[in-house]
């Protein structure tokens, strides 16, 4: 009969195959799984959606031309390499990433990681670079019954909200006034360098001025940065209605936000609870609000946001609402995951104790060599003193 052995091939054949056969086990047993607070990222998202269908049959309504190559998916939220109004460099794959409706996914898992609740107020600080994440950020906010009080600054980088006749501040107005947005900006200054448009022609100045104007908000126009910056923290203390700040939110990179275009590096993306101490060249908005231990909330280098929360780049076409990491993640059923490796682990103590019996039975019922026979007798016959 053949006897049970750990080192035979039969063994480790039958202990490689159930190693195999459980990995494929586990590995077929993913479910979806839903994310914290998903019913409100999918809101949030089709909240997004709708707002940015809106503004694209508004503008198709108006005549405006667009251009498929840089706009693929034809959001009308892609604008001109440069205009009179264009006042940075601006990568067009991060205007694409972010017109993706899914990005308020993040900006809900944000605001929830950062403890906010119903009716808290955000102070929000935006720029015409990023319309489609702007448009994310209201919704997400509108969806969490949050009190958002928002500061724009016109400008825009390359491929942003750079039309001088439909700026963001155009948009949001829109928005506004069709009832899918119920808040707006309170005040907004020019961008660009020292936010008072350095860089920009006299012309590109007034027809931002304009802008401002005709959507009836206050103006800021202060003559220093420093100065700029103050202004805004005193409109955020006059429009808290006698309740703290409770997030900051900065999206892209305003002057007045950010301080210095370093700091915008030295700040990680995403959430930030406690704000580090370090060396801030200029101590712009969110430098100060982290520093007053108000949670802050970073929006620049998108790459970095997508890569975490599962978002796709550039995607085209655009991703429905709900779609991507942030919302469903497939995850190890743990059940079939704790049924193969208790298998395994019995399969493998039943051969380790039939291994050590047969070494135990071997060791007991060994014969002994005609040596060992003659040693044991030579020994038998020594006399006991």
């Amino acid at each position: 009969m053949y006897k049970f052995r750990a080192k035979s091939n039969i063994v480790l054949i039958i202990l490689s195959s159930l190693s195999l056969l459980a990995f494929i086990a586990v590995e077929n047993s993913k479910v979806d799984v839903k994310q914290d607070w998903y019913k409100e990222k999918l809101e949030a998202a089709q909240l997004s959606q709708l707002a940015a269908n809106y503004l694209k049959t508004y503008r198709l309504e108006n005549g405006v031309f667009i251009d498929v190559i840089n706009d693929p998916n034809q959001t009308a939220l892609i604008g001109q390499e440069y205009t009179l109004v264009t006042t940075d460099r601006g990568y067009i794959d991060a205007k694409l990433s972010t017109t993706n409706p899914n990005f308020a996914a993040i900006v809900v898992q944000l605001l929830k990681d950062a403890g906010l609740k119903e009716n808290d107020n955000v102070a929000v600080g935006m720029t015409g670079s990023f319309p489609g994440l702007n448009i994310s950020v209201l919704a997400a906010l509108e969806t969490l019954n949050l009190n958002p009080i928002v500061i724009s600054s016109v400008g825009s980088s390359n491929f942003g909200a750079n039309d001088p006749f439909f700026t963001w501040l155009d948009m949001e107005n829109i928005l506004n006034k069709s009832n899918i947005f119920h808040n707006r900006s309170v005040a907004a200054s020019i961008g660009g360098g020292s936010d008072v448009g350095r860089g920009l022609s006299p012309e590109g100045r007034n027809l931002i001025t304009n802008a401002i104007e005709r959507n009836n908000l206050e103006f800021i126009n202060e003559k220093h940065l420093e100065e700029s910056i103050s202004k805004r923290l005193e409109i955020y203390n006059e429009h808290k209605n006698g309740k703290p700040i409770k997030a900051y939110i900065n999206v892209g990179g305003g002057i007045a936000s950010l301080g210095n275009t370093i700091n915008g590096k030295l700040i990680p993306p995403g959430l930030t609870q406690f704000l580090p101490m370090r060396n801030f060249p200029v101590r712009g908005v969110i430098i100060q609000m982290g520093l007053d231990e108000i949670p802050i909330i970073h929006l620049l280098n998108i790459n970095t946001l997508l890569a975490k929360y599962g978002l796709p780049q550039s995607p085209v076409p655009l991703p429905e609402p709900g779609v991507g990491e942030i919302f469903i993640q497939k995850k190890y059923s743990i059940i079939v995951t704790s049924i193969a490796t208790l298998i395994l682990i019995l399969v493998i103590v039943f051969v380790y104790f039939s291994e050590r019996k047969h070494h135990q039975l071997g060791t007991d019922t060994v014969p002994l060599t005609t040596n060992q026979k003659m040693n044991k007798n030579n020994t038998d016959d020594i006399p006991v003193l």
